[in-house]
């Protein structure tokens, strides 16, 4: 019980410290490292709400691990200190957290590395995918995996993948990621294609001819039939989509 009470009172104090700031100043010895890494900890927490699964799949499971601040660093002892999230720094990987004293003598502003795991079903394999052989339905299960662990986003649907090929071999229990996968070619050079055109409030679909060959991810240069050439992206079997 006297354990209980120590850890809620620790507690209420960084709450308070999170809203009014620091009633003694924080600097860069133990305990102030432990006080900034608290400010971490409470924007990374509130920050966690806005990470969830897509529609009818389990709730993703959140796990922060904190890095370290360098221990060269010498701050000066600080009253208020705010954490942000630096812009381009996402909720995902590794990434890191501001930390800006905005009362005290000196104004500082570090930022603090943490690697932010987010758990979630995706797609594994159950035997090795070797290079150059299509792979099927039955060479995957689903199984949680760290979808943040690479920057590529991680597989969750079979109809992404069945029928293509690995670039590199990929080991069973290995989470499958999108760029583990050769480009899909829609269509070649020649081929006729339909042209999907989607703008604010409207869509019309037109007939050209491709330029270029139709791979997944790429623009491929498709002359409308009055002449006028377009870069649109390829999306289907001789389908490409052009969005205004």
């Amino acid at each position: 019980m006297k354990k209980l009470l120590i850890h809620l009172l620790m507690f209420c104090v960084a709450s308070a410290l999170s809203l009014t700031g620091a009633a003694q100043p924080v600097g860069s010895d133990a305990s102030g490292a432990d006080a900034l890494g608290a400010y971490v900890q409470d924007l990374l927490a509130k920050q966690q709400t806005t990470l969830k699964a897509p529609v009818g799949q389990k709730p993703w499971r959140i796990e922060v691990v904190l890095g370290q601040l360098d221990p060269r660093l010498k701050l000066a002892p600080c009253s208020k200190v705010q954490p942000f999230m630096p812009a381009g720094s996402p909720m995902w990987g590794r990434t890191r957290v501001g930390l800006r004293c905005e009362q005290g003598p000196v104004r500082w502003s570090v930022f603090w590395p943490v690697t932010v795991k987010v758990w979630g079903e995706a797609l594994v394999p159950v035997t090795p995918l070797r290079p150059g052989v299509p792979v099927v339905a039955a060479d995957f299960r689903l199984a949680e995996v760290d979808l943040a662990e690479k920057t590529s986003p991680a597989v969750m649907q079979l109809s992404e993948v069945v029928g293509r090929t690995v670039l590199r071999q990929v080991e069973p229990g290995q989470s499958v990621r999108q760029d583990d996968f050769k480009a899909r070619r829609w269509f070649a050079a020649g081929d006729p294609v339909q042209l999907k055109v989607r703008g604010a409030g409207f869509a019309v679909a037109a007939e050209g001819t491709a330029l270029t060959h139709g791979d997944e991810g790429q623009c491929a240069r498709i002359r409308m039939d009055n002449g006028r050439i377009v870069c649109a992206q390829p999306v289907a079997e001789r389908v490409a989509e052009l969005i205004l």
